[in-house]
């Protein structure tokens, strides 16, 4: 596979300016046979790596484009290969004509992920900094910006390069014992230090895991549940916070019969807002079903705005209650009193028997007051850690399932070593920790894993 030579589009369409991208044993001479420099006294093959080259490219004698052309020689290069950047016009003619060129003369399209899966075969950067690159693609907020930036430096590859050291030190001491059981007065491994440095592994180990709480909801944006009775305002209110007409806004009741969800940056958080359907008694089968998803989402979310009409308050909070209230154990509650509008002195008050931690806020989302003050709450409700380009915080559900594995399996070194297990036994935790740990940096993955990972990644990436 690595003996093709790759090309694809790098940029979005539309721009002004385009960037084909080619990789391979072949790319810098593929790509002069169709460039040809502007100094007639060079060729593209004589270029110094790292430098720009203005030329022309041609098919026969006929003009594509004006073009520069980037140059980067192994192992110096993103892929570790030969590479060649083209950056032309962004029209989709002239791109799809030097393509054309390109493979004419040797080159093959890349799949997608193809030039970051080559970087990792290549040693260019660890399984885990390769998957940091789809999510820097991704990022869709400062967070999420700061979180990627720091696994493709390697930020998360130290952490379990140092535990890894760690265990075969662990593991080296346990195996030298074995080798000489033969004579029981040596001990290569003092079983107390054994103790206190699978402690410390475990530690270290079951922070990552528990990370993985904070980095999914930066990852995937905080879950907001908007509830509520039947025409309280929920889609018109998720419909002014996204600001589009993202769900259907009727007088009738139950209107929204499903769930309806969507995200949207507020303050450097990323939210996900979920409408869901009024809660009433229905004979209706859809609505019902509706209403059953309503519950789900709410065990799902990690904030909820619990709407309710001012018009009919005291009514829905003792209608909804008994209901609500024990579902939101452990979840930040907000009362929201929409249609404030319509009413002259509302009371917006919090009942007595409500959890001291639930919050309150008046407005009208139909004519969008005090949204500003709702969002500040929502900012504050979130109770989202400042993370720094320095902190290591698992965002990744593969990574987060094998650093689970190895949770298990030092847990079950501890066990043993609390209880004299055979060092044997100990040993063969120890080295399935390891196995875990190295299958997030890709030292032990199979290539039907790789595969499911670089597939989702864009094409020219």
């Amino acid at each position: 596979m690595n003996q093709d030579t790759i090309c694809a589009i790098a940029t979005a369409q539309g721009g002004a300016i385009g960037c084909i991208r080619v990789s391979g044993p072949e790319a810098i001479e593929i790509t002069s046979y169709i460039f040809t420099p502007a100094a007639t006294n060079r060729e593209l093959g004589d270029s110094k790596p790292y430098t720009l080259t203005f030329g022309r490219i041609y098919d026969g004698s006929e003009v594509i484009d004006e073009v520069l052309v980037s140059l980067f020689r192994a192992p110096h290069s993103y892929t570790g290969e030969n590479s060649t950047e083209i950056t032309c016009h962004g029209s989709a003619y002239i791109l799809q004509k030097v393509l054309q060129l390109l493979i004419k003369n040797g080159c093959r399209m890349a799949a997608p992920g193809e030039y970051t899966q080559r970087a990792f075969l290549n040693g260019k950067m660890d399984l885990s900094q390769a998957e940091a690159v789809a999510d820097l693609i991704a990022s869709s907020s400062a967070a999420t910006h700061r979180l990627a930036m720091s696994q493709m430096r390697g930020g998360f590859s130290k952490e379990l390069a140092t535990l890894r050291d760690q265990l075969l030190h662990f593991t080296s001491l346990i195996e030298l014992e074995l080798d000489f059981s033969d004579h029981e007065e040596l001990e290569f491994a003092d079983r107390s230090e054994l103790c206190q440095l699978a402690n410390n592994i475990e530690k270290v180990i079951a922070r990552l895991v528990n990370s993985f709480n904070v980095g999914n909801v930066i990852k995937n944006g905080v879950p907001v549940a908007i509830i509520g009775e039947t025409n309280a305002g929920k889609s018109t209110l998720l419909n002014v916070l996204l600001n589009e007409d993202k769900a259907i806004v009727s007088d009738i009741h139950g209107t929204t019969r499903d769930i309806i969800e969507d995200t949207v940056n507020i303050g450097g958080i990323t939210f996900r807002f979920i409408d869901t359907a009024g809660i009433r008694e229905t004979s209706d089968t859809i609505e019902s079903l509706g209403i059953e998803r309503t519950f789900q989402k709410l065990d799902q979310a990690e904030i909820v705005l619990w709407m309710i009409d001012a018009t009919n308050a005291q009514a829905q909070i003792t209608q909804l209650a008994g209901q609500l209230l024990p579902r939101c154990e452990g979840k930040q509650l907000i009362l929201v009193y929409n249609k404030a509008d319509l009413v002259d002195n509302i009371q917006n008050s919090i009942p007595d028997n409500f959890p001291d931690n639930v919050q309150s806020i008046t407005l009208s989302a139909k004519k969008r007051e005090h949204i500003e003050e709702l969002q500040r709450m929502l900012i504050t409700s979130a109770h989202l850690p400042t993370i720094t380009q320095n902190d290591v915080i698992v965002t990744n559900v593969r990574h987060y399932e094998a650093l689970n594995n190895a949770l298990e399996a030092i847990h079950r070194v501890q066990e043993g070593l609390t209880n004299n297990i055979s060092g044997d036994f100990i040993s063969q935790d120890i080295r399935e920790c390891i196995f875990h740990l190295s299958d997030i940096a890709g030292e032990v993955t199979n290539d039907m894993v790789l595969q499911n990972i670089f597939q989702h990644f864009c094409i020219g990436k």
